[in-house]
């Protein structure tokens, strides 16, 4: 896993698909998200590092932007209504999730999956605890390129990504965060069009 002390500005990361990683940001440094291969969601998560409990939260983040979708220069907010993240510069079409809750061991086996199978559940977990940080729940993440309609009978649907390969996402930290990261595992339904692949990350 990754720290602040291992990241030089501007250096390229990879994070391989189907793993996790947290980052420590100080505030007004930004975080540079690229979907390389352009299918890929990444679920986010952001937290305060002096009190693990204030967390970035999507049902806290939606009434202050009144819109289910942050668009760039939109700040989230979290548990305690504080600017966490902004989002600064997007170049992809717009389309993200704030609606769908973290993949975890369950809903794999709903899906019929028999044994282990990588989660982003998990990957938030493994992340934090390789920085020696423990949370005790899961927030609900951003979920960064996902597409996931909202039809006009109220259903939603899980459909593939509508990003390009090198388009990228900016989140500028407006106060200390430790930021988590994780190349969603997801190869059942189409989010990452069936196929998760790598992604790239860089801080200046």
């Amino acid at each position: 896993m990754n720290t602040m002390t291992s990241i030089q500005p501007g250096e390229r990361i990879r994070l391989p698909a189907r793993r996790g990683v947290a980052i420590r940001l100080e505030q007004g440094q930004t975080l540079t998200l690229i979907n390389t291969h352009g299918q890929q969601v990444v679920d986010t998560w952001a937290f305060n590092p002096h009190d693990l409990r204030e967390a970035m939260s999507m049902e806290h983040s939606r009434p202050f932007w009144l819109k289910l979708n942050p668009r760039q220069g939109d700040s989230l907010v979290t548990n305690q209504r504080r600017k966490i993240l902004t989002l600064t510069e997007d170049t992809t079409p717009g389309v993200h999730d704030t609606l769908v809750a973290a993949c975890d061991p369950t809903r794999y086996r709903q899906l019929g999956v028999v044994g282990h199978h990588d989660s982003c559940n998990e990957n938030l977990f493994l992340a934090l605890d390789a920085l020696g940080l423990a949370v005790t729940e899961t927030p609900s993440p951003l979920n960064l390129f996902m597409n996931v309609p909202v039809h006009q009978d109220g259903r939603i649907e899980f459909a593939a990504p509508v990003s390009e390969a090198g388009q990228y996402v900016c989140l500028k930290a407006e106060m200390d965060a430790i930021v988590v990261l994780s190349a969603c595992p997801q190869d059942i339904t189409a989010v990452n069009g069936m196929s998760p692949q790598d992604v790239h990350y860089s801080i200046s």
